[in-house]
């Protein structure tokens, strides 16, 4: 695919989703709701392995350009993090093999009710992940199982991956939304990672999308990136609930039609 073949119109879509996508994702997880669907639109002709395919690509960029602020800006624990962001490799690379295996669609109910679950466990605890507090002492396994799961879900389905991560280091490591938000974005690293071992080889991305829009997804988990470390836990906490919202809406709508 050349540029050549999109309107001035489908490019500045591409672009324009590619910022946005990096920004949100960057804050609270969820820049799939915005890119994917601007890919699947922008370019309707191509195979949907090399749209998933170029979508980690673009991802990764900016995934890895947000945990280079947040790494500079936030602390994070290695012992909690090289261990979690392993066994979401592995976990992802296995969730992407069983893709092509499995039917999809029975998975969505089941998604959409941890999506309200999650909705209204958050909003009925105003502190949830604001207030600081002593971190919990988990169990050492803890964080391996969340990374192996989340990677899971992430080669496997895909939509609300960063959203679910954060939700559980909150809720299981004790975390801050804001240091879990600097958390997840390493974790994404390596599940994204792991996806384009599959999609590279296979010949699934198409890098004239990624080279278009890989530098305003970059841009925009930067400056995602330091607006959550300016604003802080509450405005981390508030995007992660529209978020959450937007997917479960999008998922609903999927399952009716």
């Amino acid at each position: 695919m050349s540029l050549s073949e999109l309107s001035l119109l489908t490019i500045l879509l591409l672009v324009g989703s590619a910022f946005l996508a990096g920004f949100v994702d960057a804050i609270s997880g969820g820049g799939g709701l915005i890119q994917l669907p601007a890919l699947l639109f922008g370019v309707p002709s191509v195979e949907l392995a090399s749209v998933l395919g170029s979508n980690k690509a673009i991802s990764i960029v900016g995934t890895s350009g947000a945990a280079r602020t947040y790494r500079n800006k936030i602390g994070v624990r290695p012992k909690q993090l090289w261990p979690m962001m392993g066994a979401a490799f592995v976990g992802s690379l296995f969730g992407a093999s069983l893709a092509t295996r499995v039917d999809r669609s029975w998975f969505e109910p089941i998604i959409i009710v941890i999506l309200i679950v999650v909705g209204i466990f958050t909003l009925l605890r105003p502190d949830f992940g604001t207030l600081p507090k002593p971190e919990k002492t988990p169990s050492p396994l803890a964080a391996p199982l969340i990374g192996l799961s989340i990677g899971f879900y992430d080669g496997l389905i895909g939509p609300g991956t960063g959203m679910f991560l954060l939700f559980s280091l909150v809720a299981v490591i004790g975390t801050s939304f804001l240091t879990s938000s600097a958390m997840a974005k390493f974790v994404n690293v390596a599940t994204n990672f792991a996806a384009l071992c599959i999609f590279i080889p296979s010949g699934n991305v198409i890098w004239t999308l990624v080279l278009m829009m890989a530098p305003m997804n970059l841009l925009g988990g930067y400056l995602g990136a330091h607006t959550a470390i300016d604003k802080g836990n509450f405005f981390v906490r508030g995007i992660f609930i529209i978020m959450l919202f937007l997917l479960a809406t999008r998922l609903i709508y999927s399952a009716i039609n």
